[in-house]
Order: structure tokens, then sequence, then C-alpha cells
């Protein structure tokens, strides 16, 4: 928020979304509202699963990992980039569980602002809600949704057998 030494040019946007969305704004810190520090040790959380998952990655990739003929191969992934190794099946389970926690987190955060009749958003033209709200905590539905569908669908297809079937 406004006002600390490092505010500025590091926090700007912070505080312009602290005005948008009050509950990384003034009115929940003056208020003692915890939902954002609870939120904020669950990011701790989160991104340790994911810090781990990208070390486990790079610790066991081939210098091929990120050259994909083309943008769906990069972000479906194609066979021969395909990585294995110690600790990837952890990693996977990690990023798997850390997109989980981050969509469950969004989705109580929407809720929240619905069942409290949009008691931290409610303010903002319609404008700055679509474009500085609704948008960026979209990214937080789509993302962990389609990481949850890739991975899921991998998971379920080593433990029916069926990768091992393909690979024969």
């Amino acid at each position: 928020m406004p006002g600390g030494k490092f505010h500025s040019p590091i926090w700007k946007l912070y505080a312009l979304y602290g005005t948008v969305d009050y509950v990384y704004g003034w009115p929940a810190w003056n208020g003692h509202v915890g939902f954002t520090a609870a939120q904020a040790s669950l990011n701790a959380a989160e991104t340790a699963m994911y810090i781990y998952y990208f070390s486990a990655i790079w610790r066991n990739a081939s210098g091929q990992l990120l050259k994909a003929r083309d943008v769906r191969g990069f972000f479906l992934g194609e066979e021969e980039n395909s990585v294995r190794g110690p600790g990837v099946a952890k990693a996977v389970l990690y990023l798997f569980s850390a997109a989980v926690m981050t969509l469950s987190k969004t989705v109580l955060y929407w809720l929240n602002e619905y069942f409290s009749g949009f008691a931290n958003i409610g303010h903002n033209s319609a404008y700055n809600l679509v474009f500085l709200w609704i948008i960026p905590n979209g990214l937080w539905l789509i993302f962990p949704i389609y990481i949850i569908y890739l991975l899921g669908a991998e998971i379920l297809d080593a433990m029916d057998g069926t990768h091992a079937e393909k690979e024969e």
C-alpha cells in the first residue's frame, strides 16, 4: 500500500489494485480482515509447490524441453519433450495439488465477494470491474483449470495403465 519506502516503482500498480479491491487495500487493513493474511499463507504453500515442480523439471529436462514444433505442442506437450527422472512424479502431484489450491482459493474469493454483496469490489465502475478485477482474477480460474485437466488426464492414464499400453 502507498507510503512504504519500496512503494514506488515496485508496488505502484498494487496501490491501484488496493483501490479496486478493498480486500487488498486500506479498508481491509484497518478493519483487521483476516482473509488477505490467510490467503497469503496459502500462497506461500502454493509457491513452494510450484518451485518444487519447476526445479524438478529443470533438473531432469533435456535441452529440448522448451522447443515445441508449434503453439499447441508448447501448451499441450509433445511426447519427445516429456520429462522423466527422480522426483518428477512427485513434482507432477505437487503441481496438480497447487493448481487445485489456486483454483479453490480463487473460487472462494469470488464466492466471498458474491455472498458479501460485493462489499470489496461493488464500488467500481463497470470498466474498472471488468478490466481490473474480472479479467485478471479470471485468469486465476482459467490456468489452474487447464493444468488440472491436463495433469488429471495424465495421472489417470498412468494409473489406468493406458499410457504404458500406448508406448508398447
